[in-house]
Formats: structure tokens, sequence, C-alpha cells
């Protein structure tokens, strides 16, 4: 289910993205990003649509994935029902 991101607190949509950013690392290759910095990216592909905040009602919790993670995943549901 996805969360429209503007709906939550502000304070626990920072949470959220931060707590992401720290789980996926801020070493992209040979440039490393600050964790500030990839908050604020994180930010602007949400604004953008590019990311969702999801909730899985399966596994009980909440993440931020991409549209084509999304799209990924109504395939895998469509094909399994």
């Amino acid at each position: 289910m996805i969360i429209p991101h503007q709906q939550l607190d502000k304070d626990t949509l920072y949470n959220l993205i931060e707590s992401y950013v720290l789980r996926e690392g801020t070493d992209y290759g040979e440039q490393e990003f600050s964790i500030e910095s990839k908050v604020a990216q994180v930010s602007q592909q949400l604004n953008s649509g590019e990311a969702m905040v999801f909730f899985s009602e399966l596994h009980e919790s909440v993440t931020i994935i991409s549209k084509s993670e999304f799209k990924a995943l109504q395939s895998e549901e469509q094909f399994n029902e």
C-alpha cells in the first residue's frame, strides 16, 4: 500500500528517509555521499514521484521504494493471482 509522504509528520518522514539511507549506505562507487546529501536526494525523489513510501501488509513494515520496484511488485502480485 502506498502511503502519501505528504501525509506523514515532517520528523517521521525525515526519520524514515534517514533509516532508509543508512540501510542502503552512502558509498556509490568512486564517490561517497554524506548522509545529509543522500537524505536530500531521497526527499527529492519522493517529491518528484520517482520514489514512494510503501507499507507492506505482509511484512508489517514501511520502507521507501522506487517507482520501478513498485511496478515489479504489482506485476508479481498479478502473476501470483
